[in-house]
């Protein structure tokens, strides 16, 4: 709790903010999860202080305002955005995001016995309405198509990667093959990796839904894979994390995912042709996860079976590990 206090003392001035976050602290909540719940809370109580209402007692009209104050603020890339609906306010998703922390502490304070209802509210389904039994939540929920990279976006990602250190290459590849997200692509571990079944374990304290599974990854990226391990060696003969800083600050320590999602952004910037052209900024924590949906979509797959299976690329020309040079 200190370190939220200190990131945003507004948590500090709250006595109930600071009970409810504690007691999701103590419950054992992901350290980000604690992390997004206080940010969505201490812009909340910001707002009801630049108000004068008391959250404990704001009502419904309140929670709007701060709805409304999310939808219209100006985007922090300013004129820099590309894209058509981004150039003011959140996305809905974020928009649901900050919501989430907002209607948490309100069911507290309803627990406490401090309030009789909660002004957020929620969608419900009451049987025998005759709307088919749909109450709508405060926010509706939009639900976008995802984007798929083209067979040209990833032939351009390889132009850059080609020329990166087998570490980079390895991570892209292990991104690309099995669907990791950053966090759990930065997590992998020595004994996660089966090289006798081209197996990847990810284990379920690095996932965001908790569960633990096994991934598969290409002939080709396990070439490079045995590449970067003898490379490791120079580095690390201990066990541990599998990907590690070549850094002199940071010599041997386990790789970030701050320090990963850098490296991509940096080369997406620095990328000549369609790499340096792309429509969105780079999400290094799900672009390469797309690399399995672009493949199931070419052959006649849908999205959903990509997520669930994990289905490797058939496509050569779109595959990573078969594209990337084997040696650093």
């Amino acid at each position: 709790m200190m370190v939220l206090t200190e990131k945003w003392p507004v948590l500090g001035r709250h006595e109930q903010a600071a009970s409810w976050l504690a007691v999701w602290t103590d419950l054992g909540r992901a350290p980000r999860t604690i992390d997004a719940y206080g940010r969505g809370l201490a812009e909340y109580l910001l707002m009801c202080e630049r108000e004068d209402v008391d959250p404990v007692a704001a009502n419904r009209s309140h929670v709007a305002l701060y709805v409304r104050e999310l939808s219209s603020r100006p985007h922090r890339r300013g004129a820099n955005v590309i894209s058509i609906d981004s150039g003011a306010g959140l996305a809905n998703a974020t928009i649901q995001q900050r919501l989430v922390p907002v209607r948490l502490f309100y069911d507290f304070l309803m627990e406490e016995g401090l309030r009789e209802s909660n002004p957020v509210g929620r969608g419900r389904y009451t049987p025998g309405r005759r709307d088919g039994g749909q109450q709508r939540g405060l926010v509706p929920r939009l639900t976008k198509l995802p984007w798929i990279p083209g067979e040209q976006h990833w032939l351009s990602v390889l132009e850059v990667a080609k020329h990166e250190p087998v570490r980079n290459r390895v991570m892209l590849a292990l991104a690309c093959d099995a669907a990791l997200r950053r966090e759990e692509l930065c997590s992998l571990r020595t004994d996660d990796v089966d090289p006798a079944h081209r197996t990847l374990r990810i284990r379920a304290e690095t996932t965001k839904n908790r569960l633990e599974r096994v991934v598969p990854y290409s002939a080709p990226t396990g070439v490079l894979l045995s590449d970067y391990l003898a490379h490791r060696a120079r580095i690390s003969r201990a066990r541990g994390p599998l990907f590690l800083s070549e850094s002199r600050r940071n010599h041997a320590q386990p790789l970030s995912l701050w320090t990963w999602s850098k490296v991509v952004c940096a080369r997406s910037a620095s990328g000549t042709g369609s790499a340096s052209r792309w429509r969105r900024p780079p999400r290094p924590d799900r672009s390469p996860r797309s690399g399995p949906s672009s493949g199931t979509a070419r052959n006649g797959s849908g999205c959903p079976a990509a997520s669930t299976h994990y289905a490797l690329w058939r496509s050569p020309a779109a595959s990573p590990p078969s594209s990337a040079p084997t040696r650093g």
